[in-house]
């Protein structure tokens, strides 16, 4: 099996690692939107929640550590960018 796909230019196996800030944030936000919130809020937390997506795929796509991260981000970004139109 071809392992290039998941692992660094080190060697090492990148397919999981610890979430960035973006994802942190993105993860506090999901989080906070399953409570019940004024529409304001809710409406506030959505446009944060697809704000740190979009950080995080750019992200991934341009310093990602695996061709999968950085595929990964390209196709998590234009998901973001589709659900925004």
């Amino acid at each position: 099996m071809t392992t290039w796909w998941f692992r660094s230019a080190d060697g090492r196996l990148t397919l999981f690692q610890l979430p960035n800030p973006a994802l942190w944030v993105w993860i506090v936000a999901l989080v906070l939107g399953r409570f019940d919130l004024s529409p304001a809020h809710s409406s506030t937390l959505v446009g944060v929640r697809h704000g740190a997506l979009v950080v995080w795929a750019l992200d991934e796509l341009v310093r990602g550590a695996s061709p999968f991260r950085r595929v990964l981000g390209a196709v998590v970004l234009v998901g973001q960018l589709v659900a925004l139109v």
